[in-house]
């Protein structure tokens, strides 16, 4: 029998029970699919908790992205087979060593990349991808600042950005994640624990400050972020790990310089098929390039995925993270 990772109902790491799993066949445009890794992120965290409504109620499988082997394919689907390797990025579902999954959902993944580095870059590298080519089209000269630089998506989107000729500035919490960010394409890392980093910002750039703040912690840089932007400006926040954004009255934008806010989602950037397969070549293309590097730095058994969890929240873990099933 397969097995996966439920959640009956909200709470800590200990709800998260390891229980016989029957996938079931892959219907009309399905396929049935064996993970060989999954990746670990904060949004697994928020749908444990309940930030996020669990999608379909309870029980509630959790995990957005993996990696695996066709097992079978159900009716109209005539571009896969059983064997190919695959990796997703998704909203729930992937804490399952086997799973169905829509086929339209998935892409194949390519010679010279491991299902480890797929099952750990999807979510994240697509992440990366729409952030620095979409929602704000970063360039050669723009000066961009990185919340959480030791983080999966800071440790790739550092190197992109820095393969596109940006000045590259982020912010972590140790002197070791300081380190791994600036092996990882950030010019410049404020220790945030010892240093206002908006100080730091203004320090680094002679005053000047960045073009575009990217921010997935919400609460605890809010509003100081919007402090590193020069006028005309945009922050990102897509992610809120020390808890949601406060209201805030839309005058303090134009008090801090006529800024731009956006909150992303990248479930609403690759909606489309066309915008999935774009973003996921551009993430192979990058990644095989040797411009980015994919480095798992910690693994844990699927059963074990509550202590990964409590590490993530803990800010034990950087950069990637699997669940091996």
């Amino acid at each position: 029998m397969s097995k996966a990772i439920r959640i009956h109902a909200h709470g800590g790491p200990e709800v998260l029970a390891y229980e016989d799993a029957d996938p079931g066949q892959p219907g009309a445009g399905q396929i049935l699919v064996r993970h060989t890794a999954i990746g670990l992120n904060f949004i697994d965290v928020y749908h444990r908790t309940g930030l996020y409504p669990p999608p379909g109620g309870f029980p509630l499988v959790p995990g957005g992205e993996a990696a695996g082997v066709v097992l079978a394919v159900g009716t109209g689907v005539d571009w896969l087979k059983p064997g190919d390797r695959i990796a997703y990025a998704v909203n729930v579902g992937a804490y399952a060593e086997q799973r169905v999954v829509a086929a339209d959902r998935v892409v194949k993944v390519p010679d010279g990349i491991s299902d480890e580095q797929a099952a750990g870059m999807m979510l994240k590298g697509m992440t990366a991808e729409y952030l620095l080519r979409r929602t704000f089209k970063v360039k050669a000269g723009d000066t961009i600042l990185f919340h959480a630089a030791a983080g999966g998506v800071g440790l790739i989107l550092g190197q992109w950005a820095k393969h596109l000729g940006a000045t590259v500035i982020g912010t972590a919490s140790s002197t070791d994640k300081i380190e791994l960010a600036k092996a990882h394409g950030f010019d410049h890392v404020i220790n945030y624990r010892e240093q206002d980093f908006v100080a730091g910002v203004a320090a680094i750039t002679g005053g000047k400050k960045c073009d575009v703040v990217y921010d997935s912690v919400g609460n605890d840089t809010f509003p100081a972020s919007l402090d590193c932007l020069r006028p005309l400006g945009m922050f990102v926040a897509f992610g809120q790990s020390s808890g949601p954004i406060p209201p805030f009255s839309m005058s303090l934008l134009a008090q801090k310089g006529s800024l731009f806010v956006t909150r992303p989602t990248l479930f609403v950037y690759n909606a489309k098929r066309e915008d999935l397969e774009v973003s996921a070549a551009a993430l192979f293309d990058v990644v095989l390039s040797g411009a980015v590097k994919i480095q798992i730095n910690q693994r844990y058994a699927l059963k074990d995925a509550g202590r990964a969890q409590a590490d993530l929240e803990a800010r034990k873990t950087t950069g990637t993270t699997i669940l091996v099933p």
